[in-house]
C-alpha cells in the first residue's frame, strides 16, 4: 500500500479546523450591548445594576489594566429557533488559550443571580435546551480586564503587575456577543475527530491501529459535505463510530480522572481578583455538574471556599448541593495550598487545622488527603503532620519539573524525618491541568514508573493556574477514552477512590525517605525578602501572643482569651503562605499588599500581647521569655541600658541585673568576652574568630564575606537561581568605615559601612555580648541592584560530612559533597532558623531571623585542612514578574555560633527569633508549662479552640534522638489527653501530680490537651 499519511493527515486537519469547527454554531444573532466602566476597585452587583450605561459596539476597545467593565446585554431568541439548543456566546477579545491571565467575566441574570463565567476556552452560557421562540434574554456581565503578564513569555519587564504603575490604556477589543444555536451533532463530530486524530498521531507508525484510524478518517472526510457540514455530520459520525467503539486492551493502563481547577490564591493577579476568579470558576463547575452526572470535581483551599461563601452566597449554595450529590469533592485539608518549604512547623499544623475544620463544619466531610500539586518542593516533616491531621494520602506533581534528575517513582511511600510514612502519588501525566489530549494520554503511559507492579494513575483535568476548570469538551473526551483501543482507559472518580485502589494493588510500593527537593525554583527561598520576613515575624509573634494570652487567661481574673482575633490573624498569615506569595513569585501588587498586611498583623499581635501582659497585674519591671529554653543574656531597658538577666523558658523574671560570667573587653578592633574573641580586618570582614573555651580558630578564611553575584537565570526570574550564578561575582571588601560603637562591659560592637553597585549601601553592627558565644550581625541594606544576588559567607575550619538545617519540627542532613547528580543539584537549599556544620567533637551554627536560602560547600586548604563554607542568601533583584522586587530597605540579623551542638543551634535559633520582652510593670505568674528533660521542645501553648478552657501544648523532639521528660504545669492539672492536630483525643495521657511524663521518638510531634483543675 502506498504511504499517503501526510496527505490524509493534512486533509483531516484542514477540514476539521476550517469547516467542522466553524459549523458548531449553526446560526446567530447579536445582542444589543451597553457598557459601564466601574471606577477603581470592583463594585457590588447592586451598584453596577443601578449605574448609567451607554451603547457599546463590537470591535470597540475596552478595559484598562485591572479595571472592571459591566456590560448590559439584551437579546431575543428568534421564533424559528424554538425547540433547539441556544447559547449566549461571548468573546471579550481573548488572547491565546489560557483562561487565567487575561479578560474574564461572570454573567448574571438581572436579579443578580450568577449564571456562569466566560473565558477563552469556555465562551458560552446556556440559554435553553430546548428554547422557547421569542424569549427575551437579559444579562449583566462583570468583565475583568486583567493584563496578560505572560504576554512576552517572561522575556520582558512589565509595569502591568501593579495597578499603581499599569496605566489606563484599554487592553482588549470586544469581538462577539451573540445568541447562537449549538449544532449538537457537529459539536460531537468535532470531539470525535479530535480524539481519533490525537490518538492516531501518538501511536507508533508500526501500529496497525494507527493506520486503521488514518483510513477511517480519510473515508470520513469523503462523507463531509463542505457546503453543509451540519447536514452530513450524522453520516460522518457513523463512519467514525466503529473506530471509537473498539475496546481498550485488557492490560491498558487506567487513568483516574478528577476534575480540577488550580486557582492560585494570588500570583499574576492580586488577592482581590482571586476572590472573583473563584466565583467564576465555581459557577462554571456547578453548571457542568448539572449537565454531566458522572462529573466529579476535586477542590482544595478552604480559604477560597470561604471567599465564595461570604461574597457569592448563591454560588455557595450550588457548591453545597454538588457536594451532597457527590460531584464535588473537598480535598487537601489545608487553608491554602501553601509553600512546601518556608512555613514554620506550627504554621503547617495550623494549615491543616483550619482547612480540615472548615470542611468538617461546612460539609460534614473530613478530607483524607493532602492535595499540593504545585508547590516548589516539600519538607520532610509533611508525612508526620499530614498523618497527625488524619490524612491517608499525599498528591503532588511539581517534582516532575526537576532540572537534573528524574524522580524514580510515581506511586510510593514517603517517609518523613520521624519515620512516619504516607502513601504518595505523582501523576505521570505531568500536569495538574490535563485535558485528556492524545499527547497527555501517551505521556502518562510512557512516564509511568510503576509498570509491572501498579496499573493506574491519577490525572487532574481542567484548565488552571488562574482557574477556568473543566469544560464540557474535556468531559466528552473522557467519555470517548473510557474504553478505547490504543489509549489508556479513563474513569472519572473521587481521588479517595483512586488512592484506595492504588494502595490495594501496590501495598509494597517503594519508599522515598526525606525531603522532596525540587531541582528548580531554588530562588523562591530568597526572592521578596520583606514578604518572607513578614511571615517569619508573624509566626513568632503569634506564638508570643498565644502564650501570654494563655498565661493571662489562667492567672488574670476577668481576662478574656482573644479566640476570634487570633483565629483571624492566623488565617491572614496562612493565606500569605500560599505557594506564589511567600516564595516571592507574584506580581508587585501582591507583595505590596502582603507587606502591608504583615505590618497590620504585627500591630494587632503586639496589642494582644501587651494587653495579656498588662492583665497579669502590677509589679516590678519584668522580662518575659517566649522561647522554650531558659535564657541568660543581655537585654536593654526601655531607656536603652544593657542588663544581664536570667529568665526561665516560657516564663518571666524581674528586670534585675545578674552577674555575667565575663565582661566584654574591646581592644582596637578586637572584641573578647572570655568565650569568643573576634578580630576584624581593616576591610570589615572577620579576620579571626577564636573559640576560647575550645582553644581553636573557628574560621578557615575571611568571615562574614559579603559577595555580590550576577544573577540571570535561564527562564523564571523570580523563581530560579541557576548554578552559573557562582561564576561571576564581586567581593564587597571596600569598607567606608569600621568603627567601634560599644565598648563593654556588657556589649561590644563594631559598625561596618559599605556602598557598592548602583547606589546600594550596607551597614552592619557586629555585636558580642557578655555570657554569649553568639556573634550577631545586625544588617541594614539599602538595595538598588538589578539581577544581582547577595550572599554572606562563613568559611568554617571544620571537615563536615554533611550540613544540618532546621525544618519544621526538626532538621534534615544534606551531604556537603557532590558525588552524584542528586547532591550536585542541591546547590541552593532551604532551612529555617539555623544551619549547623561540624566534625566529631566540634560544630558551628549560622543562625538567622528571616532568611531561608543558603548553600554549603567544602574546599581543602593548602595546609591540608578542610574549610566548610556556609553562605546565607540575603537578597535578590529579579525583574520579572515584579520589576522592583526587593528594591529599597531591609533590616535583618544573622549570627555565628562557635562551638555549637544541635541543641545549642535550636536554643539560639529560638532566642534570636523571640527577643526577650521587657515590661515596665507586670505580675509574676508561674510559666504555664515547663519541661524537665533534654530534647523535649515546646512549640506552642494555647487554649483549646473549642473554648473549653483546656490548655493545648504542642511539643516535639528537636535533636534527632529519643527524649524523655516531664511536662510540668503552672496550674492545677485535672487530666491530660494525647490528641491529633485538631485537638481531638487519641488516648489518655498519664499524669504525675502537676506533670505529664513525655516520651518522644526522634523528631516526634505530640499534642497534649490539659484539663485545668480548681485551685
Amino acid at each position: 500500500m502506498h504511504d499517503e499519511r501526510r496527505r490524509i493527515e493534512e486533509r483531516v486537519e484542514r477540514v476539521h479546523t476550517q469547516r467542522v469547527k466553524p459549523a458548531i454554531y449553526a446560526a446567530s444573532v447579536p445582542f444589543t450591548v451597553e457598557a459601564w466602566q466601574a471606577p477603581g476597585e470592583p463594585v457590588p452587583f447592586e451598584e453596577a445594576a443601578a449605574a448609567p450605561y451607554t451603547p457599546f459596539a463590537m470591535d470597540t476597545p475596552w478595559g484598562p489594566p485591572w479595571g472592571t467593565t459591566w456590560f448590559r446585554m439584551h437579546g431575543r431568541v428568534p421564533a424559528e429557533w424554538a425547540g433547539r439548543r441556544v447559547e449566549a456566546v461571548v468573546d471579550l477579545g481573548f488572547v491565546g488559550d489560557w483562561p487565567g491571565n487575561q479578560a474574564e467575566a461572570l454573567v448574571h441574570l438581572t436579579d443578580g443571580t450568577p449564571l456562569k463565567a466566560v473565558n477563552p476556552l469556555n465562551q458560552y452560557v446556556p440559554v435553553g435546551n430546548p428554547v422557547r421562540g421569542g424569549e427575551v434574554i437579559d444579562y449583566l456581565v462583570e468583565a475583568a480586564s486583567n493584563p496578560d503578564i505572560l504576554a512576552d513569555n517572561f522575556s520582558k519587564v512589565t509595569p502591568l503587575g501593579d495597578v499603581l504603575t499599569a496605566g489606563d490604556k484599554p487592553l482588549y477589543t470586544f469581538r462577539r456577543a451573540d445568541l447562537a444555536v449549538l449544532d449538537e451533532e457537529v459539536f460531537h463530530l468535532d470531539l470525535d475527530l479530535q480524539v481519533l486524530r490525537e490518538l492516531m498521531v501518538h501511536l507508533g507508525e508500526h501500529e496497525p491501529r494507527r493506520h486503521e484510524i488514518l483510513h477511517t478518517l480519510d473515508r470520513a472526510m469523503d462523507a463531509v459535505d463542505l457546503d453543509d457540514v451540519s447536514g452530513s455530520a450524522t453520516a460522518v459520525r457513523e463512519i467514525l463510530a466503529p473506530a471509537l467503539a473498539r475496546p481498550a486492551h485488557a492490560s491498558a493502563h487506567t487513568i483516574s480522572g478528577v476534575g480540577h481547577a488550580h486557582i492560585d490564591s494570588a500570583w499574576l493577579w492580586p488577592i482581590r481578583e482571586t476572590k472573583r476568579k473563584t466565583s467564576r470558576t465555581f459557577s462554571n463547575v456547578t453548571a457542568l455538574a448539572d449537565e454531566y452526572e458522572d462529573f466529579i470535581f476535586a477542590c482544595s483551599q478552604a480559604q477560597q471556599y470561604e471567599w465564595v461563601r461570604d461574597n457569592y452566597p448563591q454560588v455557595w449554595e450550588r457548591i453545597k448541593k454538588a457536594v451532597e450529590k457527590g460531584q464535588w469533592a473537598p480535598v487537601g485539608g489545608m487553608w491554602v495550598e501553601s509553600d512546601g518549604n518556608l512555613p514554620g512547623g506550627e504554621a503547617v499544623a495550623r494549615q491543616f487545622v483550619h482547612g480540615k475544620r472548615f470542611f468538617i463544619e461546612n460539609f460534614g466531610i473530613e478530607t483524607k488527603g493532602v492535595w499540593l500539586p504545585d508547590s516548589f518542593g516539600y519538607n520532610a516533616a509533611y508525612p508526620q503532620l499530614a498523618k497527625l491531621a488524619g490524612n491517608e494520602w499525599f498528591l503532588t506533581q511539581k517534582i516532575s519539573w526537576n532540572q537534573t534528575n528524574t524522580f524514580p517513582h510515581h506511586t510510593f511511600w514517603w517517609e518523613g524525618i520521624d519515620g512516619t510514612r504516607i502513601f504518595t502519588h505523582f501523576p505521570p501525566v505531568d500536569t495538574y491541568n490535563a485535558r485528556f489530549s492524545g499527547e497527555e494520554m501517551d505521556r502518562a503511559v510512557r512516564n509511568y514508573r510503576e509498570k509491572g507492579a501498579g496499573t493506574r494513575s491519577l490525572a487532574p483535568f481542567g484548565w488552571g493556574d488562574g482557574g477556568g476548570g473543566p469544560t464540557r469538551e474535556i468531559m466528552e473526551r473522557a467519555r470517548r477514552l473510557a474504553d478505547l483501543e490504543g489509549s489508556p482507559k479513563v474513569v472519572i472518580e473521587h481521588p479517595d477512590e483512586f488512592f484506595a485502589k492504588a494502595r490495594a494493588e501496590y501495598e509494597d510500593a517503594p519508599v522515598w525517605n526525606g525531603e522532596l527537593y525540587l531541582e528548580l525554583h531554588r530562588a523562591t527561598y530568597t526572592s521578596q525578602a520583606r514578604t518572607k520576613q513578614g511571615n517569619r515575624r508573624s509566626e513568632h509573634k503569634l506564638r508570643e501572643a498565644e502564650l501570654w494570652a494563655t498565661t493571662a487567661a489562667l492567672h488574670a481574673p476577668g481576662y478574656a482569651y482573644p479566640y476570634e482575633k487570633l483565629d483571624r490573624l492566623w488565617k491572614t498569615v496562612l493565606l500569605h503562605q500560599f505557594h506564589d506569595i511567600l516564595p516571592g513569585s507574584s506580581i508587585a501588587w501582591v507583595h505590596r499588599e502582603a507587606e502591608a498586611e504583615y505590618a497590620r498583623v504585627a500591630r494587632e499581635l503586639e496589642e494582644l500581647t501587651t494587653e495579656a501582659v498588662a492583665a497579669l497585674g502590677a509589679g516590678d519591671a519584668r522580662v518575659f521569655n517566649t522561647s522554650p529554653r531558659d535564657r541568660a543574656e543581655v537585654v536593654r531597658t526601655s531607656e536603652g541600658a544593657p542588663v544581664y538577666v536570667e529568665v526561665p523558658a516560657n516564663g518571666s523574671a524581674p528586670l534585675a541585673a545578674a552577674e555575667p560570667p565575663h565582661p566584654v573587653t574591646v581592644d582596637g578592633l578586637t572584641l573578647d568576652n572570655g568565650l569568643v574573641r573576634v578580630e576584624f580586618a581593616e576591610d570589615g570582614t572577620l579576620a579571626s574568630v577564636r573559640d576560647l573555651a575550645a582553644d581553636r580558630e573557628v574560621l578557615g578564611d575571611k568571615g562574614n564575606l559579603l559577595r555580590l553575584h550576577t544573577d540571570l537565570p535561564n527562564y523564571w526570574d523570580a523563581w530560579d537561581v541557576d548554578k552559573h550564578y557562582r561564576n561571576r561575582y564581586t567581593d564587597l571588601l571596600d569598607a567606608e568605615s569600621v568603627t567601634v560603637v560599644e565598648d563593654g562591659p556588657l556589649v561590644g560592637a563594631v559598625r561596618v559601612e559599605r556602598s557598592f553597585g548602583k547606589g546600594s549601601r550596607i551597614t552592619q553592627t557586629i555585636t558580642v555580648r557578655a555570657g554569649s558565644r553568639r556573634i550577631d550581625f545586625e544588617t541594614d541594606i539599602d538595595w538598588h541592584e538589578a539581577e544581582k544576588f547577595l550572599k554572606a559567607g562563613f568559611p568554617v575550619d571544620v571537615r563536615a560530612a554533611h550540613s544540618s538545617a532546621e525544618i519544621q519540627f526538626g532538621h534534615v542532613q544534606r551531604p556537603t559533597h557532590t558525588n552524584t547528580s542528586w547532591e550536585s543539584a542541591r546547590f541552593e537549599v532551604s532551612g529555617h532558623r539555623w544551619v549547623h556544620v561540624g566534625e566529631p567533637g566540634y560544630g558551628v551554627a549560622v543562625i538567622n531571623d528571616s532568611t531561608y536560602g543558603h548553600d554549603v560547600s567544602r574546599t581543602v586548604r593548602e595546609d591540608g585542612g578542610t574549610t566548610t563554607t556556609v553562605r546565607l542568601s540575603l537578597v535578590r533583584a529579579p525583574r520579572i514578574p515584579d520589576p522592583e522586587a526587593d528594591q529599597g530597605k531591609h533590616r535583618l540579623t544573622y549570627a555565628l555560633l562557635p562551638g555549637a551542638t544541635i541543641e545549642d543551634a535550636v536554643a539560639e535559633g529560638y532566642a534570636l527569633n523571640l527577643p526577650l520582652r521587657v515590661t515596665d510593670a507586670a505580675g509574676a505568674p508561674e510559666p504555664v508549662v515547663s519541661v524537665e528533660g533534654e530534647g523535649v521542645t515546646v512549640e506552642a501553648v494555647k487554649l483549646a479552640d473549642d473554648a473549653s478552657g483546656d490548655v493545648v501544648v504542642r511539643l516535639y523532639e528537636s535533636g534527632g534522638g529519643r527524649a524523655r521528660g516531664v511536662l510540668r504545669t503552672g496550674f492545677p492539672l485535672a487530666g491530660a489527653h494525647l490528641t491529633d492536630l485538631l485537638e481531638r483525643p487519641l488516648s489518655e495521657a498519664a499524669t504525675d501530680g502537676d506533670g505529664v511524663p513525655v516520651t518522644l521518638r526522634p523528631f516526634e510531634v505530640q499534642t497534649l490537651r490539659l484539663a485545668v483543675g480548681r485551685r
